[in-house]
């Protein structure tokens, strides 16, 4: 039986164009349900994570928390090839300065979801969303003994800061810590990192860690060989699949609206061919996506950008199954 997954804001009716209500004529507004146990798992669950207080404590420009809602606004128009089954939870909200009891709730919600046979694709949100996606997964009945956790980071920073504050610039050295008290086992790799937006301790502390990455300009368009070797090393090394994306990997011509715009970045033609890869790997168990900030944005650009880019994975993911 599925179980009721508790937020803070309940779904709310989605709305967009519409062309006709026969199945060539579908947009997600059209096809997304609010959650209920009475529906069985689909394609899709929507959680929101309003939360900009990882980003503030991290000196960035606050905003991210109005990231949920300009993520489900430009996801509403956007044309289906053929049906699917989605759903939306609601979204979660960080009250105040109070950011673990915010983490907290949303690991409940997508390890429930999780449980109950769902896709969780997570909307934020500063990338401290990391942190309680990640509690939902380590507490999800997939993650069984010996089960090794891949985590795929878009992302021009390692985010690996070991400050006694958890903020946006911790989740992964929190992750880091957590596995290690587990004695669980996990993979931490990294697509676009920016050598000038991470100190050389920063490094150093990659390494110490086993972490693998590319740099942004290991990333261009004519570096896909690289690339998919990269990919392959990456999934054939891990059983299932956690897949974060910070929106500031992307060019700032492409992603304005973040917290920290990249000055170079990583075209979109890549991001986009990581997604489709780990899609379709059959490993993918969570999707979330990090630091939009409606209030720096221009033409909603970022917004649409990260649209495509949950599209594209929700398309074409390939649901995991559990090994016999």
């Amino acid at each position: 039986m599925a179980h009721a997954i508790t937020v803070d804001i309940a779904p709310k009716p989605w709305t967009g164009r519409s062309d006709g209500l026969s199945p060539e004529h579908l947009r997600w507004h059209q096809v997304v349900q609010p959650h209920s146990a009475n529906i069985p798992p689909g394609d899709c669950l929507l959680i929101g994570f309003s939360s900009d207080e990882g980003v503030r404590r991290n000196k960035g420009r606050r905003g991210a928390a109005h990231g949920p809602a300009a993520l489900r606004s430009a996801l509403s128009s956007m044309a289906l090839a053929e049906p699917l089954v989605l759903q939306d939870a609601g979204t979660v909200v960080v009250s105040g300065e109070n950011l673990e009891a915010g983490q907290t709730a949303l690991g409940t919600a997508v390890c429930t979801a999780l449980d109950d046979g769902h896709f969780p694709v997570v909307l934020g949100g500063g990338h401290e969303i990391a942190y309680g996606t990640y509690l939902g997964v380590a507490g999800a009945a997939l993650r069984a003994p010996n089960t090794v956790l891949g985590i795929l980071n878009l992302d021009a920073h390692f985010d690996l800061r070991a400050d006694l504050i958890p903020s946006s610039g911790t989740p992964f050295c929190q992750i880091a810590e957590d596995e290690a008290a587990a004695d669980t086992s996990h993979r931490y790799a990294v697509v676009g990192i920016s050598q000038p937006s991470n100190t050389t301790a920063l490094f150093d502390t990659a390494h110490d860690l086993g972490v693998t990455y590319l740099l942004d300009d290991q990333c261009g368009v004519g570096d896909r060989h690289h690339v998919e070797h990269f990919l392959d090393g990456f999934l054939d090394s891990v059983d299932i699949v956690y897949l974060t994306i910070d929106l500031d990997v992307l060019p700032a011509s492409v992603a304005p609206g973040v917290s920290a715009p990249a000055s170079y970045g990583v075209p979109m033609e890549t991001i986009q061919y990581v997604c489709d890869r780990v899609a379709k790997s059959g490993k993918l168990v969570v999707l979330d996506v990090a630091e939009l900030n409606p209030s720096l944005d221009i033409d909603n650009r970022t917004a649409r950008a990260a649209a495509r880019l949950i599209h594209r994975v929700v398309t074409k993911h390939v649901p995991f199954t559990h090994p016999l």
